[in-house]
Formats: structure tokens, sequence, C-alpha cells
């Protein structure tokens, strides 16, 4: 049997975490040896985005991510159909340079 062989994996969901937390705004840096992604949730009326949450990972597990999520989102479009994504070009408007913004200073002014 091929699954016998295969490595059970138990995981816990916490109440406090299985609420999850909203994100509209994903904000991906990287080292040769770490991706960063801070989630971040934009809302009309508040002066700037606050990031809710960072993931610190791998590049081979940032790469497992990216993975993950193609299949999941290809599985998603053939239950719902296509993700409309505004018309937008996707490579151009959804990303930006982290050079284009003021060094983050932890709440401290310079």
């Amino acid at each position: 049997m091929e699954n016998d062989n295969k490595q059970q994996l138990s995981l816990e969901l916490k109440p406090e975490v299985a609420k999850g937390t909203y994100s509209n705004l994903a904000i991906i840096t990287h080292s040769h040896s770490e991706f960063i992604i801070d989630f971040a949730t934009i809302l009309p009326g508040l002066p700037k985005p606050d990031i809710t949450n960072r993931i610190v990972m791998t590049p081979e597990h940032a790469k497992r991510l990216m993975s993950a999520l193609i299949d999941n989102i290809s599985k998603y479009e053939s239950n719902f159909g296509p993700i409309d994504m505004g018309g937008r070009n996707q490579q151009k408007e959804n990303t930006f340079n982290l050079g284009d913004f003021t060094p983050f200073t932890g709440g401290k002014k310079s």
C-alpha cells in the first residue's frame, strides 16, 4: 500500500488562529536564504495598511507554497470559473519596488 509508507502529520488548529485574519495585500521580499511575506489590510478611511501577519520561510518552502497555490487556484477555477482580476495586467500592476517606499522604523520617528 502506497499510503502506508507515507508519514502521518498531525496538526492542531487553535481557536484564536482558526478564525483567520483578513488580508487584501501581500508584500513579498526575499534574501538569499529566506522569503518574507507580510500580509496587510488596506481599508477605506485608514491612513496606511496594517500589517497583520508576517510569514518567514526558506526559498524551497516558498516554491512549494507557490506550487500549492497554483494547484488550488486551478482546482477553484475548474469548479467556479476564472477568477476576475479586474482587467488589470497582473505582472505590472500587482508588483512594486520596495525601494520606492520609505524605510520601516518600527513606528519610531526618525
